[in-house]
């Protein structure tokens, strides 16, 4: 009976099931398993009768995978429900049916190729990652919950990033999921069996690389060691303010007064037991609801305030917008305590903008389409470079610059300046209570692991956390969302140098490489079944 019914479900319902399937293996639901899902979507593909048809299928998969990944989407327009509350079923739908077109024309891509045999997954994985690196990059680039990062970061397998990046492991985690399917065809059959025993042995040796990569340094042999004690990690002590502001409450002026005596409170409180005074304290993305321009101008009582409760030596990072020359900028600020005042000693302009969020292109705002933040479109600012603020070198990352793979290494060869340490303040009240910031959260830890940096991360409600250099985070040095306090942590930081040595491997460019010879694998496989297919054609 059970096989009577699977067999008279429509393949489309299989396919939409397959992609919901996918994406309940990304945090926070980490059904790590369901990864074998890509599997099914594969089988459906090639068993297609058409190009049509594997275009409808794939497009399906897509849109059951993306609108469990970007759901949640659906909070931000219930910020100012009178206004915008109207168009969140819209919004949700067409983002998560327009990502879904990558899927679509990966699967058309993959059945128009006609992979035979049972190595047929490679093709598979290497079309559908591409169109992953496509739909990353074209458009200004969305790649949230790209399938490498289903692995919860800081665990074992997504060490692999450091070598791969997101889209190496992409890749890697697209043949894992997708090799046992060939079993379908008859698991009795010669070689059937070996696409499994591979996936099995790449998890093997990705689980061991995680395994190795966790131990201390060892100081490196043959007279280096003086390079070595250089580069040692110094201790930097650090504060993030978690104040648990909802978005909708910045919007009521008469709340001002309790926003700015909140964070300052939560500035500074007594360190947590045993912990050391902060050096550096982060508060997150569009901390207060006002301008920079003005809170930070000098005869501001807030001003004022900052200054009395920042301690000599202490530095402030916030987060806020600010005006230039008739432009807007969502700015991150670092400030700093020098005699009784402060000043501002370095700032970043978000260079990536949000689409919807903080602009809206031309030919939509023509016919009247409107930006969620209130104010005037912002101008972004010049590609990421790190930025001194005294204590330490940050790379800043505001929001959803987190997601995008190589903003530190390219900031670093674009200043000849290496960060020490990346900081990503993001304002994540916007999607309230549900998976999205948990998975903006997972995704961010990445970028840690990917540039072997430790990573301060600070949000109005959560998930803030202090994330080490493999992508750890301990539950001490993490805010969940609706909490509100401080992380008080201790950070291991590298005294970077001016400019990368001669001798220094450019991780960056091996990870660009290593995808590179995934695809062309890839290709030379689809290639191999194409010339067979020939020469059957001939003969």
């Amino acid at each position: 009976m059970i096989t009577a019914v699977l067999r008279k479900t429509p393949p489309a319902l299989w396919a939409l099931l397959a992609g919901l399937a996918a994406a309940f293996a990304h945090p926070p639901f980490g059904l790590i398993g369901l990864i074998l899902a890509y599997g099914g979507i594969m089988l459906l593909a090639e068993r297609a009768p058409g190009l049509k048809s594997a275009f409808w299928r794939g497009w399906l998969s897509g849109l059951g995978y993306f609108a469990v990944s970007c759901w949640w989407v659906f909070e931000a327009f219930l910020v100012d429900a009178e206004t915008f509350g109207w168009m969140a079923p819209f919004a949700v739908l067409l983002l998560a049916g327009g990502l879904a077109l990558f899927w679509g024309l990966a699967m058309t891509v993959y059945r128009a190729l006609k992979p035979r045999g049972p190595w047929r997954f490679l093709v598979f994985a290497g079309v559908l990652a591409a169109f992953e690196w496509v739909r990353g990059h074209i458009f200004t680039g969305f790649p949230w919950n790209l399938p490498g990062t289903s692995w919860e970061a800081g665990g074992l397998v997504s060490q692999s990033a450091h070598l791969f990046g997101a889209y190496g492991l992409t890749w890697i985690t697209l043949v894992m999921g997708s090799a046992p399917a060939v079993l379908a065809d008859n698991w009795q059959r010669r070689f059937n069996w070996l696409p499994s025993a591979l996936a099995l042995a790449i998890l093997t040796l990705l689980s061991g690389y995680g395994a190795f990569r966790h131990p201390t340094e060892i100081p490196p042999a043959r007279g280096k060691l003086a390079q070595w004690i250089d580069r040692q990690p110094k201790a930097l002590a650090v504060r993030v303010v978690q104040p648990n502001i909802p978005q909708e409450s910045k919007y009521d002026t008469a709340l001002y007064a309790q926003m700015v005596n909140r964070y300052l409170a939560l500035s500074t409180q007594p360190p947590a037991p045993g912990k050391p005074f902060p050096q550096l304290i982060v508060w997150p993305e569009g901390a207060l609801p006002t301008s920079l321009d003005y809170y930070l101008a000098p005869g501001d009582p807030v001003r004022e305030a900052i200054a009395k409760a920042l301690a000599p030596g202490q530095t402030l990072i916030v987060g806020g917008f600010r005006s230039e020359g008739g432009k807007s900028y969502n700015t991150l600020a670092a400030v700093g305590r020098r005699g009784q005042d402060i000043e501002v000693i370095a700032t970043y302009d978000k260079h990536h903008l949000v689409p919807f969020g903080e602009y809206v292109p031309r030919f939509l705002a023509a016919i009247g389409l409107q930006q969620l933040v209130p104010l005037s479109p912002f101008t972004p600012g010049p590609e990421p470079q790190p930025i001194d603020i005294g204590l330490v070198r940050i790379q800043p990352l505001i929001c959803y610059e987190a997601l995008f793979p190589g903003y530190v290494s390219r900031g670093a060869k674009l200043s000849g300046r290496p960060a020490d340490l990346i900081v990503a303040i993001s304002n994540d009240a916007w999607f309230g209570q549900t998976s999205g910031p948990w998975q903006h959260h997972n995704q961010a830890r990445y970028r840690a692991i990917e540039e072997g940096l430790p990573m301060i991360r600070a949000t109005p409600t959560g998930v803030s956390s202090v994330i080490d250099k493999y992508g750890q985070v301990y539950k001490i040095d993490r805010l969940g969302l609706g909490e509100a306090g401080v992380i008080d942590a201790v950070v291991y930081v590298r005294r970077g140098k001016n400019i990368a040595g001669p001798n220094d491997v450019d991780l960056t460019l091996l990870r660009t490489w290593s995808f590179l010879v995934m695809l062309m694998l890839s290709g030379l496989v689809s290639v191999s079944f194409y010339a067979r297919s020939i020469k059957k054609s001939v003969t």
